[in-house]
């Protein structure tokens, strides 16, 4: 099957929905299959060779982040280009209502099309506003995807439809093999930690407040055990004597480093559908601790009775204080949560999540080829 697939954000930045592309495509392409992606990307951003370059972007503020999109005629130039070279049996928008790529794509575009919606957020007057005229286009897309039941609520409320619910994936593999290395080198927390025996791991851009760098920071006050902490991702850093940065670091060097850790933190504050970096951080075996958001809640399994990980009161740094404390101080609980984490993360594992979104493209694909 050739598949077209669609990325409304910029590859000049790394985020959640244009990692889970990259890996969807190239699972197809290993497995018999031709994917080619299209997006806002530079000429200067390294990307796989099934990816066509979409040009620049703008930085608009959404959904508590800047999402980086790309608007204008040659978007349309280049996305019909892209489809009637392609070729495709089916086309795969991702955030169809997103004015970019996206949009553009599910305007022009006929024949078998996928739709993934991956933002979950409360009531929005200008999406309710722009409803009308955006549910002509909607009724083009034969099979939808949600990547969370939030998402999937969210489109349902907002948008209409009955998507299926399909999690994002993860390529577990990668970071069952750093913790394997890292057992085996012996590069273990103890080293990175500066020999207090407890590593923390942060990942996230650090100017991006729903991220919860500076929550993090704030916590560290209450912190009574010697931890140190490591910092992966842009953005301006704030002297401590327990963090270290190490700025944008590539995939393989990400999975090394949360194989190294203790304890992996995700004090976002809200704006999180999904959570991909806590199953990397199961797969990594890391014991995790997390906002009690919705998706945070879900992805660590809380309301199960193996909970793979533990969760503090969203925005409050004595509760995550206290929440690292107690995993620094518990070795035990550590490892248990790991057991569990790792049990967790097979769920996510791309072997599978592929093969549920296959089952998606064979069910609209009727044998004509998208067309503009």
């Amino acid at each position: 099957m050739r598949i077209g697939i669609v990325c409304p954000y910029s590859f000049d930045e790394p985020g959640g929905v244009q990692a889970h592309i990259l890996d969807l495509a190239e699972w197809l392409n290993n497995h018999g299959h031709t994917a080619k992606v299209i997006g806002p990307c530079s000429a200067e951003t390294p990307v796989p060779d099934f990816v066509t370059r979409g040009g620049g972007s703008i930085g608009v503020p959404y959904n508590g982040s800047v999402a980086r999109l790309s608007v204008g005629p040659k978007v349309n130039a280049r996305l019909a280009g892209f489809i009637t070279q392609g070729h495709f049996d089916v086309l795969h928008i991702h955030e169809p209502n997103s004015p970019s790529y996206s949009m553009a794509a599910l305007r022009m575009c006929h024949g078998p099309i996928v739709a993934t919606f991956h933002t979950s957020g409360a009531e929005s007057t200008a999406l309710r506003l722009a409803r009308p005229a955006l549910k002509p286009l909607l009724e083009k897309i034969r099979g939808r995807i949600a990547v969370s039941e939030m998402a999937r609520r969210f489109q349902v409320n907002q948008l209409g439809g009955d998507p299926v619910l399909i999690p994002n994936g993860v390529d577990t593999g990668l970071f069952a093999a750093a913790a394997t290395r890292a057992a085996a080198t012996g590069s273990d927390a103890v080293a990175d930690s500066g020999g207090t025996g407890v590593e923390v791991v942060f990942l996230g851009r650090l100017n991006e407040p729903r991220k919860g760098f500076g929550l993090l920071v704030e916590a560290l006050r209450y912190v009574h055990c010697p931890v140190h902490v490591t910092v992966i991702g842009s953005g301006t850093q704030i002297p401590h004597e327990r963090i270290s940065y190490v700025g944008r670091v590539s995939d393989s060097a990400k999975a090394d480093y949360l194989a190294r850790a203790d304890i992996y933190v995700a004090p976002n504050t809200g704006g999180e559908s999904f959570g991909i970096v806590l199953i990397e951080a199961m797969a990594a075996g890391a014991a995790v601790i997390a906002s009690d958001l919705e998706a945070f809640r879900a992805v660590t399994d809380q309301d199960s009775d193996h909970p793979a990980g533990l969760v503090f009161p969203t925005g409050d740094p004595q509760a995550l204080a206290a929440a690292i404390d107690r995993l620094a101080g518990d070795k035990d609980l550590r490892a248990q949560l790991v057991a569990n984490g790792r049990k967790r993360c097979a769920d996510y594992d791309w072997d599978t999540v592929a093969r549920e979104v296959l089952r998606v493209y064979e069910t609209v694909a009727d044998g004509t080829v998208v067309s503009v």
